[in-house]
């Protein structure tokens, strides 16, 4: 395979560990161990070798969710999401990129998104008329919750207006470069496609990010690829923690106990952890569940979705089970994919509350 020095030794010592086992969320959802990093790693160490072709197990390769959650957890430093990006890439130039991915692909190159939609839910479509479309402050919105969570969305941008924000969305926004990112990783099409986003945003001053997996692309694949974003960059929970914090905002109260729902993107790759969380803090009374900040649990993907609905489904009930543990009575979600799959797997007792929710 043509990959990098640095992704074949992370194969070669990956396939003798078991360290990060039992944090795979989808390896824990699934039962399977396939599906864990010392797996993958095994199979690819075949295939480096010439014991078996990269077409025998590249479906595999496209069993991991890229949630960090194995990264996070090796004491000795191994990032497997390295060579499982790599290997993608490499599977796109042999030209053995599945079918459920070439697609996804496809649909994007002529609808500049995976889910084949081509415009705006009427919900978006309806808070966007009155606002400034001359504001030096832009909502990112993405293609998920553009696409696949209007309402989480819609609700941003009723949250903001309440608070006084002056700010406007791009009536064609384009992919931040997430997709191509997960599917083919390091392309130059992936690069292009960062590089348009990057001319767009940098027209504004301030960019809000609704989506931690938009933003965990700016600050570190942007950063990777050399592409300079002049704007300031902002997540959605920082904007509402420092509305909270000036008393911009005020947070409804939520009956019994409250936890949150960390984004792995958001607190491995993008460093925040606690400003969704103060938001929060100010519902009620705050439980926290097992496996939070850092150590957070996969809870879904709409990407992963499009070729594994049943495993995101089975990934999100399992970490429901956690929330239930908590004692909680309800849960907030600061990300459309996290909210949409909790949110179908919650039973009746549990309430899954998009954090604008807390706002309005």
């Amino acid at each position: 395979m043509l990959i990098s020095d640095k992704s074949k030794k992370i194969i070669d010592s990956c396939r003798f560990c078991w360290m990060c086992r039992h944090i795979c969320p989808i390896g824990n959802a699934t039962g399977q161990e396939r599906n864990n990093a010392r797996a993958r790693a095994l199979s690819l160490q075949y295939v480096e070798r010439g014991a078996a072709e990269l077409a025998s197990c590249i479906d595999n390769v496209y069993e991991c969710a890229l949630c960090g959650a194995c990264t996070k957890e090796c004491a000795t430093g191994w990032d497997p999401i390295v060579f499982t990006k790599e290997v993608r890439r490499e599977a796109a130039l042999e030209g053995i990129t599945p079918d459920y991915i070439t697609a996804l692909i496809d649909k994007l190159g002529e609808t500049g998104n995976i889910y084949g939609k081509t415009d705006y839910c009427d919900c978006i479509k309806a808070e966007a008329e009155g606002l400034n479309k001359d504001s030096d402050t832009l909502l990112y919105i993405g293609s998920d919750a553009r696409y696949m969570a209007p309402c989480f969305a819609k609700n941003a941008m009723i949250a903001l207006k309440k608070a006084g924000v002056d700010f406007t969305i791009l009536a064609d926004e384009i992919d931040s470069g997430i997709a191509l990112d997960t599917l083919v990783g390091a392309m130059e099409e992936t690069k292009e496609a960062m590089t348009a986003c990057a001319d767009v945003l940098n027209k504004y001053k301030t960019v809000i990010v609704l989506d931690p997996q938009d933003m965990k692309v700016f600050v570190r694949e942007y950063k990777e690829w050399g592409i300079d974003l002049k704007c300031e960059l902002k997540t959605y929970t920082a904007v509402l923690a420092d509305l909270l914090k000036n008393g911009k905002i005020e947070i409804a109260k939520v009956d019994g106990k409250v936890t949150y729902q960390d984004n792995p993107l958001l607190v491995r790759e993008v460093g925040e952890t606690e400003e969704g969380r103060a938001v929060c803090k100010a519902a009620g009374e705050y439980v926290e569940m097992i496996l939070s900040g850092k150590d957070t649990m996969f809870a879904g993907n709409f990407i992963m979705a499009q070729w594994m609905d049943d495993v995101m489904k089975l990934v999100a009930k399992e970490r429901m089970t956690n929330i239930i543990q908590s004692g909680a009575n309800a849960v907030v979600c600061a990300s459309p994919a996290d909210y949409t799959f909790l949110k179908e797997a919650a039973p009746e007792n549990i309430a899954v509350i998009d954090i604008s929710e807390l706002v309005l």
